[in-house]
Formats: C-alpha cells, sequence, structure tokens
C-alpha cells in the first residue's frame, strides 16, 4: 500500500496583539481563526504570548518602575487561563473553524505565570499544554518554568506536531529532544523584533536564521509567527523619552520554512498585519531526511546521546503521584552521583 502524505495550508499570523486586554485579545484571536480558515488552512499558529501581548515592560525599566505602573497587575490578571470563559470561546471556534490551533499565551495558574503554548484540535479538544522551559533573561522577573514534558510532539491527522517559543530555538538540546521525536511540523513562536535593536542576537536576522536552521536540522515544516508592536502600545509603554529608544513601532518578522530551509512565502512588510498562508506537503521530509536525518543514519549513538526526562515536575504530590512518579522511575535510565549513565559507566 502507497504511504499517504499529507497536503494542506497553514496559516501564521504577524499581527498587533490586543495588549492588556484578554476580552479584546479573544474576540482578534476567533477573527484570525476565521480568516485562515476562510482561505482554507487547517492549522493556524500564533506569536508568543499572543495573549495578552508580550511583556515589553520588563525590558525597559525596573520591576519597581512596573509595578508601579500597573504593568504587573494588568498582565497577570489578563492572562489566560484553561478553565475559563476565554478559554472556552477558543474552543468553541477552532471546532466551528474545523482548524488546528497554536496559541501563544500568558498562561495564569495559581499565583503564577508561564509563556505557554495551547494546541487545540480541530474538533476544539485540548492537544497539548507546553510551557517554555526556561523563560529567558528578564522573563524571569514574570514567568515560571516548564519542564521535561513540555518537550513533546503529537501526532494528529496534520502530522507530527510539536512548538517551541522564542530563543528555545538556540537550545541544542532542547531541539534534539523534539526533532528525537520525529517532529514533522514545527510552530516556532517568537514576540517582535523592534526592541533592542542595537543587540544584534535579538534581532530578526538572527532569529529568523534560528527558525530556518531549525527546518535543516530538524528536517521539517517551521511556521515562525510573529508580533507586531504598534504605536499605541509604544506609547502606553514609554513614559520618558529614554524608553523610546528601546523600542519602536513595527517588529513583525514571520517567516516559514519546507524541510530544506527553503522560504515557503514572500515575508510582509514587518508593520503590517496579516496572515502568511503556506503550503505543506509532508512527502518533501522524506526527501531532506534522505541526505541528513540527525536521529537517524546521520546521528552518532556510540558517540553522542542526550537523555530526555519527561516526567511532570510538581511541587506537592500525593501517594497516587507517588506511585505513578515510581512507576515512571523505574523505566528511565539509571545515573550515577556523577550524573553519567551507570550503564555508561560501567562499560
Amino acid at each position: 500500500m502507497t504511504m499517504q502524505h499529507p497536503k494542506y495550508k497553514a496559516a501564521v499570523v504577524q499581527a498587533v496583539p490586543e495588549f492588556l486586554d484578554i476580552e479584546r485579545g479573544v474576540e482578534k484571536t476567533i477573527r484570525l481563526m476565521e480568516e485562515a480558515a476562510s482561505q482554507g488552512a487547517s492549522l493556524i499558529a500564533f506569536p508568543e504570548t499572543w495573549l495578552p501581548g508580550y511583556p515589553f515592560h520588563v525590558w525597559l525599566g525596573a520591576p519597581a518602575w512596573a509595578i508601579s505602573r500597573g504593568f504587573v497587575q494588568r498582565y497577570f490578571d489578563n492572562s489566560l487561563t484553561y478553565d475559563g470563559e476565554h478559554a472556552d470561546a477558543l474552543r468553541r471556534a477552532a471546532a466551528r473553524c474545523k482548524i488546528t490551533v497554536v496559541l501563544g499565551l500568558s498562561e495564569r495558574a495559581g499565583g503564577s505565570l508561564y509563556i505557554a503554548q495551547w494546541i487545540i484540535g480541530p474538533d476544539g479538544s485540548t492537544v497539548s499544554t507546553r510551557r517554555k522551559l526556561r523563560p529567558t533573561h528578564v522573563e524571569r522577573t514574570v514567568f515560571g518554568d516548564g519542564d521535561g514534558s513540555d518537550l513533546a510532539v503529537h501526532q494528529l491527522d496534520i502530522g507530527r506536531l510539536g512548538a517551541m517559543c522564542c530563543w528555545e530555538h538556540v537550545q541544542p538540546l532542547s531541539k534534539y529532544a523534539m526533532y528525537a521525536q520525529h517532529e514533522q511540523i514545527h510552530v516556532a513562536a517568537w514576540p517582535s523584533f523592534s526592541m533592542y535593536e542595537f543587540a544584534n542576537a535579538l534581532g530578526y536576522q538572527v532569529n529568523n536564521a534560528a527558525s530556518q536552521i531549525y527546518a535543516v536540522e530538524g528536517s521539517c515544516f517551521v511556521l515562525a509567527p510573529c508580533a507586531v508592536v504598534s504605536e499605541e502600545m509604544v506609547s502606553l509603554l514609554c513614559d520618558t523619552p529614554d524608553k523610546r529608544e528601546l523600542i519602536r513601532a513595527g517588529g513583525g518578522h514571520a517567516v516559514a520554512y519546507g524541510p530544506d530551509g527553503r522560504q515557503l512565502a514572500e515575508k510582509l512588510p514587518e508593520d503590517v498585519e496579516g496572515l502568511m498562508i503556506v503550503e505543506v506537503d509532508l512527502s518533501l521530509i522524506s526527501i531532506a531526511k534522505a541526505a541528513a536525518d540527525p536521529v537517524g543514519h546521520y546521528s552518532r549513538p556510540d558517540a553522542l546521546r542526550l537523555w530526555h526526562d519527561r516526567r511532570p515536575r510538581r511541587c506537592v504530590i500525593g501517594p497516587r503521584d507517588a506511585e505513578d512518579l515510581i512507576s515512571r522511575e523505574s523505566d528511565e535510565p539509571p545515573l550515577s552521583s556523577s550524573g553519567e549513565l551507570e550503564a555508561d559507566r560501567e562499560r
């Protein structure tokens, strides 16, 4: 029997978030889902922390300034919970549009926030909720960590789908953990690229390149949505001239790449909102992997291996949780006190 390779359209979002307004943000998210579906897309990918927008205030001033200006409280209050009415509206919209959604958001769980990505299936069900493994630099003043269970790839009708945020794409071991799960479509979510333009590593050239390298290394399709900073956001965030020197309107650099690193569509101007509609043909992956499969024929497990601890980490566990953890630990390769695999130490 001939193997079937899905072909479909995917939508990559480049747009201005409804900054610090969860109500309007959900409404805009649903409009973009409807627009993508009307153009025949089976998948739509949103930027990092699309809801309620990226917390640029953490890069512009001291924590005390952000608290006094109300940014900390507003950001917390407008972050999404998965059990609320806003999440229900998004589930219903995904089912109505019959579209798979990879949504970037600030997740509110108890008293903490996490940089999260929510994968919603075309029937409105939750495929996965993941958290960024380690927030970057000053993001750690706002967000908590994920764990090894957040590096996961999911088998769907559209292929094996995974997602990560921003500078997770410059973490070699995290990337390899994803490649090892034979990912076919990857959503690389980014915030915007109009801040700290004097810092080359934070610019769009470097970070678009990180998305492109991910596509080549993983021999997969990469959809890299990116937000746009509006002049209204700049005015809200910048109360002094020196802050205006650090951020400007624009910064939208959404891209999409095929498994050979080819750019799949022309980029939109950086200050323009829209959907980049691209063609995904999974048959191209086997051609790319014929040349270099980093977790197959092009690997050297005799010399280099990755140990990926996939267990969720909880701060409180009960008897049943403990039994489950003990069961999972028994399936993991044992470590020596130095962190080496025992089997390797004994060789």
